[in-house]
């Protein structure tokens, strides 16, 4: 299916300036106060987020603290929960609290709180729980944990179910990604325990940044703020983990949204997802040099046993899929279940519909799901709810654990709720477009502009431009297997990733309407201009 190009400024006035009045006006920036605020986010966004009433919740701590009670942080597997965990668990321990993380093993105790590691902790002497990035759907587990005359505190950002847990307290916004939930928190825990603390947990918004990012929340407001002032500080962090994981991950110079969420996050992510995610945790709060780098050479390697598993999944995932479904289902009893969120995301991309991939077992299953625009992939989960034994996430991606028999149930469950929501337009491919651009404004001036505008990510995304009729000069395939189209048009560079294949279609002396971005090309220092292939399509 081809893409619809929508242009979102179709006729830019070429005055001064005009390009940063362009992506102004397509981020719903109308007066001078909201772009002011939007290329100079503050400190002072992120802590006038409201996380709910959290007084309770902090004289319950203070009163723990006081009785020196066992206090367990209770984590998510995720790079998101495990930054979370950092926080949550340096700032209690520095204020004096008798704490420890707790991470639970995916295949061994799922996702969110567990009943007997609950139980097993109660046994320990555990009076208070905190969870962090998730508890808003553990209703039966929090229950268990009262009667075992254990509190818990729910921190997390995801989507309320309609019966949240009768928890001791609950701290929650979607409007923030799980360790910023628990970073906001703990800003008005030290507030009222030590206020001297405040500029160590400034600090670690070096860590909620990450965090925000690996989630793909959306970068405005209070999020953008934690992840502008969270690069500089990771740009010069003193964490001895992150310091050795940047070494070896081969990143020079700027540390972006790119870098976190392509090169960073994924290491992170892979010991939840097919090891034991504590060993990410330990690397992030490590505070020596040699153990930091022993734990990084095992996230790399755990990282590339995941590329290798999430590989294999996908090639065998892609024949399974049917094409008459308007949301794709597919099971396999070989797939690990750490990487069905990955595979699930790239059958998005190659089908653009929604995909559930579910690592079948023999009497229960766990299941993944991503979305498309327009289809909240979670509601539509819960709407065959008879199905399932729980479910959990947000509108674009959702998680979910089902009994292996209903699942062909579940499928035609989910497809025929669809057909109510899903319409041609969702299912289209739109790539957005900032506004044509002339060649003569392809410069280092306006690449300038644009780079004024980051952090990019989701809900600000890098933008994109069109110019037409550009003159093809010399057309080639870079890469392992000539995987990637290189163009010069018009006297500028231009890459195209995955799209070698179109070589045999263009030739020198064609002409092209090409969709891309700007980018910096330092390939052997040129230092030049890139344009960044999004589509494009031939005019010969």
């Amino acid at each position: 299916m081809d893409n619809i190009w929508r242009i979102k400024t179709p006729h830019p006035a070429q005055k001064e300036d005009w390009l940063a009045q362009v992506l102004a006006k397509n981020r719903g920036l109308s007066t001078k106060s909201q772009l002011d605020q939007f290329l100079n986010p503050t400190f002072d966004q992120i802590t006038a987020v409201s996380v709910g009433k959290t007084q309770k919740a902090i004289e319950r701590i203070k009163t723990a603290i006081k009785n020196n009670e066992k206090i367990i942080v209770y984590s998510d597997y995720d790079a998101d929960g495990i930054s979370a965990t950092a926080i949550m668990w340096e700032t209690l321990n520095d204020l004096g609290a008798k704490v420890m993380p707790y991470v639970p093993h995916r295949i061994k105790e799922g996702y969110g709180l567990f009943t007997p590691a609950i139980e097993e902790l109660s046994k320990s002497g555990v009076k208070l729980i905190i969870t962090v990035d998730h508890g808003v759907t553990a209703v039966a587990q929090v229950e268990a944990a009262q009667k075992l005359g254990v509190d818990v505190i729910i921190t997390d950002h995801h989507v309320l179910p309609p019966k949240v847990p009768q928890s001791f307290a609950l701290i929650h916004t979607t409007d923030l990604c799980g360790a910023g939930v628990a970073w906001r928190f703990c800003w008005d825990l030290v507030k009222s325990i030590k206020p001297s603390y405040q500029k160590n947990l400034e600090d670690k918004l070096e860590l909620a940044a990450l965090a925000t990012i690996a989630d793909l929340v959306p970068l405005l407001g209070a999020n953008r703020a934690i992840v502008k002032i969270g690069l500089e500080k990771i740009q010069k962090t003193i964490r001895p983990g992150l310091k050795s994981l940047i070494s070896a991950s081969a990143i020079n110079g700027k540390i972006g949204t790119y870098e976190i969420g392509h090169v960073l996050a994924p290491r992170i992510n892979a010991m939840g997802r097919i090891e034991h995610g504590l060993d990410a945790l330990r690397l992030i709060c490590s505070r020596n040099r040699s153990q930091a780098e022993r734990l990084t050479k095992l996230l790399t390697q755990t990282n590339s046993r995941r590329q290798d598993l999430t590989v294999k999944a996908i090639d065998h995932a892609i024949s399974l899929v049917n094409g008459d479904h308007l949301v794709g289902v597919v099971s396999h009893e070989d797939w690990h279940e750490g990487v069905i969120g990955l595979v699930a995301s790239r059958l998005v991309e190659i089908h653009h519909r929604p995909m559930i991939v579910i690592a079948r077992g023999a009497e229960k299953s766990k299941g993944s799901a991503r979305s498309i625009a327009g289809f909240n992939i979670i509601e539509a989960i819960r709407a065959s709810s008879e199905f399932l034994v729980d479910a959990g996430g947000h509108p674009m991606a959702a998680g979910f654990s089902i009994e292996t028999k209903h699942i062909d149930s579940f499928t035609k469950s989910i497809n025929n709720y669809a057909q109510t929501i899903i319409t041609e337009e969702i299912l289209s491919p739109v790539v957005e477009i900032e506004c044509p651009m002339p060649k003569e404004g392809i410069t280092k001036s306006n690449f300038e502009v644009i780079k004024k505008f980051e952090p990019y990510g989701v809900a600000n995304p890098v933008p994109l431009f069109l110019t037409k009729n550009m003159l093809v000069e010399d057309v080639r395939t870079v890469g392992s297997d000539n995987r990637h189209l290189k163009l010069q048009v018009d006297g500028f560079s231009a890459i195209g990733f995955g799209r070698g294949a179109q070589k045999a279609q263009i030739r020198p002396g064609y002409k092209v309407d090409l969709v891309y971005s700007i980018e910096a090309d330092n390939f052997n220092g040129k230092g030049s201009l890139q344009l960044k292939i999004k589509d494009l399509t031939i005019n010969n």
